[in-house]
C-alpha cells in the first residue's frame, strides 16, 4: 500500500485550520502531521517532521509566511517539502514573491474543497500546481514592477536552445506545446526544461516563469 501524503497546516486562524484538518482527515491518502499558528512554528515543524506538503497562509503575525517559506526552501533537510501558499487575492504581490521564493503554487482561501485536495496531490507528486495562464498572469503583473530583480546570475550557463525553452515556459507553454513550437519530441522538450531547472537551481516551473520574466525572455 502506498504511504499517505504527509501534510502540515500553517494559519493563524483556528477556523481555517479546523476546516483544512477536517478535509485532510476525510481522505485515506492524506495524513495530517501537524499544525502551526505562525511562521516560526511551521519552520520548526517542517524541519522536525519533514511533511510532503505544507499549506501555509502567506500573511501571519510574527514570522510571516514569506519568511517561513524562504527558510524552508533554503533548508536542505526540507528539500522534499513542497509549500502551497494560501492567499485572499490572486493578484497579490505577496503571491509573486512566494513563487519567486520557491512556492509550489498558491490557492485562494475560498477555493472549493476539491481544489485543495487536488493541489495537495499535485504538489506532492511534483507536478505543476497552477495552470500556466494563472501563473503567468500573476507573475506578469509584478515581475516588471519597481521591485523587479536583476536577471538570474547563472542565466549565461544556458545554451541558446535552453534560453529559448525558458522563454516559452515563461509564456505559459507546457512541454507538449513547447515541443510543437520547436518541432521536437515532447521528451526532448522535457529534457531542455529539466536542464534549465537544474542549471538555474529552480525548484519548479513557477520559478522558471519568474526567471524568464526577470530576464526579459517573456512578457
Amino acid at each position: 500500500m502506498t504511504a499517505p501524503i504527509r501534510v502540515a497546516i500553517a494559519d493563524d486562524q483556528p477556523l481555517v485550520r479546523m476546516g483544512l484538518r477536517a478535509l485532510i482527515d476525510a481522505e485515506d491518502d492524506l495524513l495530517l502531521v501537524g499544525e502551526a499558528e505562525d511562521g516560526a512554528e511551521i519552520v520548526a515543524l517542517a524541519r522536525r517532521d519533514q511533511p510532503d506538503v505544507v499549506l501555509m497562509d502567506i500573511r501571519m503575525p510574527g514570522t510571516d509566511g514569506l519568511t517561513a517559506l524562504r527558510t524552508i526552501t533554503a533548508d536542505p533537510d526540507c528539500a522534499d517539502t513542497r509549500v502551497v501558499v494560501l492567499t485572499t487575492f490572486e493578484l497579490d504581490e505577496y503571491v509573486f514573491e512566494a513563487l519567486s521564493a520557491g512556492a509550489a503554487g498558491f490557492l485562494i482561501k475560498d477555493s472549493e474543497p476539491a481544489e485543495f485536495l487536488r493541489a495537495i496531490r499535485l504538489a506532492a507528486a511534483g507536478d505543476a500546481l497552477l495552470s500556466p495562464s494563472v501563473t503567468t498572469r500573476v507573475i506578469g503583473s509584478f515581475a516588471g514592477g519597481p521591485r523587479r530583480r536583476a536577471p538570474h546570475p547563472r542565466l549565461g550557463e544556458l545554451t541558446e536552445r535552453e534560453r529559448e525553452v525558458l522563454g516559452l515556459v515563461g509564456e505559459g507553454l507546457n512541454n507538449d506545446e513547447i515541443a510543437e513550437r520547436l518541432v521536437v519530441s515532447p521528451a526532448t522538450a522535457r529534457t531542455h526544461v529539466s536542464r534549465a531547472m537544474i542549471k538555474l537551481g529552480a525548484r519548479d516551473r513557477a520559478q522558471l516563469v519568474v526567471i524568464a520574466y526577470q530576464a526579459g525572455l517573456a512578457g
